[in-house]
């Protein structure tokens, strides 16, 4: 290999090894092409080590304790349940967030991907330079999948420090605030507002828009609304946050509703109001790449970008921040590569939050279905009537199929209750394979399941239902 000066020849290269950059490697190397992923800080990426899986085990883990504070439903009594926070935060950092990253690690070199660390800057449209704190290489490349991801976006007077904290933040807290305040009541903040509610935190929403996680239909949000009265959450909504005041033991925030101002204290202020793509300090100009609005990357259907050869996915390109809509636009890409006949269909992309009880939805509902000209119809079958989540002792929820009217094919779904984000998997299928309700309540389903309620939600479509 030959440094300094002199131009190392690759392949196709990744920048960036989160879940679209590791599977866009991947899956370029079982294409047969040669492959090297450039990487500044942690393999996996924003999801593996402060995201996605982060914050499900401390989900997981709230869920736990409450288990064993509140049993009797069940005749278990429990006494002096404890919490250690730092036993917690050690479990999910090495039980849960290594193996998974060392398990990525191990599967790049599996494929024989070459691993560099360092941070990437175009040179022009084919040679890129990867520098480190002491020095740098340059490299030539026929291809290039930019997977750089995102990151939080700070606000006027809300500078990140040691009050003021990002999810990031929040995911690595060494003690349980006893009281948090989150800005921005979207699916991060609502996970996040329900992880540490659920470890005792006396928690705080702040708002600016009229109704919390505004993706998902209001009778699903109902659901989230009335858990988290029971944990005595307050939600305050059309809310300005307007400064965050750092004293020695906590922080006190002002914000503003309806021309009034207010005032709250707590130990932590999370700020999660969205995430800003990371596409500034690429060099892209230097590459001659079109960057649009908000810093996100114009893409065709395959993910190629205004240069035939320089591909993008993920959380830089337009359309949902989801890691698994990360993860398919990199196999797209990397099959467009090997020169496959391959496009991207965002028709069926679930969308879930982890919160109690948990939200899925899947395609059109019923409202976007008729705003795109079907003659829809949908159909709801409840949690409450399902074996399975009554032996759980969750029947809060229900399972909601939209269908077209007159051969009732599934074109969206939505699902609020335990299991939800696997129920989601099933719909998800069958409307990718354009499946009708017949074909779905035609399918034997196991016994007492919570995937049940798919098919009985079927058989209230086709007018036939057993169990309600």
């Amino acid at each position: 290999m030959v440094v300094g000066d002199f131009a190392i020849d690759l392949d196709t290269v990744v920048i960036g090894a989160g879940p679209g950059g590791y599977v866009a490697a991947i899956r370029a190397a079982q294409m047969g092409q040669k492959v090297a992923i450039i990487e500044k800080e942690h393999i996996g990426g924003v999801c593996l080590n402060v995201g996605c899986i982060p914050s499900k085990a401390l989900i997981s883990a709230g869920h736990h304790y409450q288990d064993a504070l509140h049993s009797e439903t069940f005749g278990i009594k429990s006494k002096e349940v404890t919490l250690d926070f730092s036993e917690t935060q050690a479990w999910k950092d090495k039980k849960v967030v290594a193996t998974l990253t060392k398990g990525v690690e191990m599967l790049l070199k599996k494929n024989k991907v070459e691993i560099l660390r360092g941070e990437a800057f175009f040179v022009d449209d084919h040679q890129l330079r990867v520098i480190q704190e002491d020095s740098a290489q340059t490299y030539s490349f026929n291809h290039a999948i930019i997977a750089t991801g995102s990151r939080p976006i700070e606000i006027n007077g809300f500078k990140f420090g040691k009050r003021v904290i990002d999810s990031s933040g929040a995911l690595n807290l060494t003690e349980v605030p006893k009281k948090l305040v989150v800005i921005g009541g979207g699916y991060i903040g609502c996970e996040l507002a329900n992880a540490y509610a659920n470890f005792g935190s006396e928690v705080v929403i702040l708002e600016g828009s009229s109704s919390i996680l505004p993706n998902f239909d209001k009778d699903m949000v109902k659901y989230a609304l009335d858990s988290f009265k029971k944990k005595n959450v307050s939600i305050e909504t059309n809310a300005m946050a307007k400064e965050a005041t750092e004293t020695e033991n906590g922080v006190t925030v002002t914000y503003e509703v309806n021309g009034e101002e207010k005032f709250v204290d707590a130990d932590y202020v999370l700020v999660s109001v969205g995430r800003r793509p990371n596409t500034d300090e690429l060099g892209l100009e230097m590459a001659g790449i079109t960057v649009g609005e908000r810093g996100l990357i114009p893409v065709d259907d395959q993910g190629r970008t205004n240069k035939k050869n320089i591909f993008a996915i993920g959380d830089i390109v337009p359309g949902l921040a989801l890691a698994h809509k990360a993860s398919y636009e990199a196999k797209v890409a990397a099959e467009a590569i090997a020169g496959k006949n391959v496009g991207v269909d965002y028709g069926a992309i679930p969308s879930v939050c982890f919160i109690d009880p948990e939200m899925a939805s899947v395609g059109l509902t019923l409202e976007e279905a008729k705003a795109k000209g079907y003659e829809a119809k949908a159909f709801k079958f409840p949690l409450n009537g399902n074996g399975r989540a009554l032996s759980l002792n969750a029947t809060d929820g229900f399972v909601r199929l939209v269908t077209t009217k007159e051969d009732k094919v599934l074109i969206g779904a939505q699902v609020v209750g335990v299991g939800a984000s696997d129920i989601i998997a099933e719909l998800t299928l069958a409307i990718e394979q354009i499946v009708s309700v017949e074909d779905i309540a035609l399918t034997i389903h196991s016994h007492p399941s919570l995937g049940e309620t798919v098919m009985d939600a079927a058989e209230l479509a086709l007018g036939m239902p057993i169990h309600i």
